[in-house]
């Protein structure tokens, strides 16, 4: 793998190589020569400070994305008084475009202050023209915009900036390269997410990522499990799939495969313990999947599967492609091939054209579901989706009632669920300190509620038996066995 190249090796003489990712370690290199002339002049290296914001797919970029900047020669800042800033921005919601516009009004102050500061902007909201546009005109404290499609160009963008001296703006509209044997800089240790795929087809009339994300393209499986094995041998235990939509993975490979068929071969790997994955479109939960649920030793209790709305009238209008009815037969076969499985859910409330009636169905699939948990949201208008030019968009204090209905009927009947499992003795995968209760560990049970125990740092990244002993809402506090 490229990443086991040391980068002194690179010939930087010469012109950069065409192909990927040796394209990109040579400009790693190229940016080790300004890290070495910033170290000499400042007697210490460069900080680089990534703020991600929204899913685990932008999770796991940002982990890549600060593996290039540590290959590269910068050290991990602590916050944004950092030498290079970077947003991972969402826009699945416009509350998150407009609290990235508040923070940049705050880099710029930062700026003034260090001139030699560098700020970058990627992810989702930079695949927006508008926002661009409007990031270029009162924004232009910004050195580098890119989107989703070419993080992994990173060094270059840098190199470039550094030597033009003038903003560096490079969208992708799409694409169908998939770059991988990048540096990584996993958060933890012992576990880590594996993108599958990328990209999205399903057009929710509500949703933006697929204008943001692109059409889908799914990894190959033996690419998949070589970077599983090399994680495991890594000392990793669990992994999460990653794509918007996990079950239509393999759809657009050469040789198709199903998502069902590439968990059965990483179940194979020795060494890990503990599979995750998400998210997964209701519509595409094949009958083959549940049955490699039902009978995986290593695949999690745990499943999340949007509802998004209870109404099969509402649903239709999302392009959900499924009905009420049809999703809880889904749940049934699930819980009757899995029974001890976790169900988590994500809901919009206050959908254009959402009436009372509409709103009562999806209360009703809350108490029959009975989720571990649910994300819900207040429906967010995002400019060039169907949805956004839909009339009968509801009034905000309807919204905002139904909201706080909904958001109570979730808690209580989670806190009801979580139960069920006090007074067992579970598998836990210790995660980290408890930053509550000094001489405390925080670790997940496989579906995945949180639980709290005495243990010091030792047990950070083990599976360990826990008890049980009392559940408060959302999470366990337990004892070790």
């Amino acid at each position: 793998m490229y990443n086991e190249i040391h980068l002194n090796k690179i010939d930087i003489a010469g012109e950069p190589p065409a192909e990927e990712p040796a394209r990109q370690y040579y400009f790693m290199a190229k940016c080790q020569d300004w890290v070495r002339e910033f170290e000499q002049k400042k007697g210490r290296r460069p900080t680089a400070f990534i703020q991600t914001f929204g899913c685990q797919m932008n999770a796991r970029d940002s982990e890549k994305l600060l593996g290039i900047l540590e290959e590269a020669g910068f050290v991990q800042g602590a916050d944004e008084n950092s030498d290079f800033v970077l947003y991972n921005t969402c826009t699945v919601r416009e509350n998150a475009n407009l609290k990235v516009y508040g923070r940049l009004g705050y880099l710029g102050g930062l700026k003034r202050k260090n001139p030699d500061m560098l700020i970058a902007l990627c992810g989702c909201m930079m695949q927006e023209p508008q926002v661009v546009e409007k990031i270029r005109k009162s924004y232009r404290h910004v050195d580098i915009i890119f989107g989703t499609h070419n993080i992994f160009r990173l060094a270059e963008l840098i190199f470039r900036r550094l030597t033009e001296k003038k903003m560096v703006v490079d969208i992708w509209e799409g694409t169908d390269a998939i770059v991988e044997d990048l540096p990584v800089e996993r958060k933890y240790p012992f576990k880590s997410g594996v993108n599958i795929m990328f990209g999205c087809n399903n057009f929710c009339s509500y949703c933006i990522v697929p204008y943001v994300r692109g059409r889908e393209r799914s990894r190959n499986p033996e690419d998949i499990i070589h970077e599983i094995e090399g994680l495991v041998a890594d000392g990793v235990v669990e992994v999460m799939l990653l794509g918007q939509n996990v079950n239509s993975y393999g759809k657009t490979l050469e040789e198709p495969i199903t998502f069902a068929e590439l968990l059965r071969r990483v179940e194979q790997i020795d060494g890990l313990e503990r599979i995750r994955f998400m998210t997964s479109h209701p519509k595409d939960l094949s009958d083959e999947l549940i049955e490699v649920m039902k009978n995986s030793r290593k695949i999690c209790k745990h499943l999340h599967l949007p509802v998004q709305s209870g109404s099969s009238r509402i649903l239709k209008q999302m392009n959900r492609k499924y009905t009420k009815e049809q999703y809880l037969e889904l749940v049934d076969k699930l819980r009757a091939a899995v029974p001890d499985i976790s169900l988590t859910t994500d809901i919009i409330v206050g959908f254009p054209g959402e009436t009372e009636e509409d709103f009562q169905e999806t209360l009703d699939v809350v108490r029959r579901v009975r989720y571990d948990s649910a994300f819900t949201f207040i429906y967010s208008k995002r400019t060039g989706t169907p949805a956004a030019a839909m009339e009968d968009q509801v009034p905000e204090d309807v919204v905002k009632d139904r909201f706080d209905r909904l958001l109570k009927e979730v808690q209580d009947i989670a806190a009801q669920v979580v139960m069920r499992d006090e007074g067992t003795v579970q598998k836990v995968l210790v995660e980290e300190m408890d930053t509550h209760e000094p001489g405390y560990v925080t670790g997940r049970l496989s579906n995945n509620t949180v639980v709290h125990f005495q243990g010091d740092a030792s047990l950070i990244g083990q599976i360990v038996d826990v008890s049980l002993d009392e559940a408060r809402g959302f999470y366990f506090m337990g004892t070790k066995r």
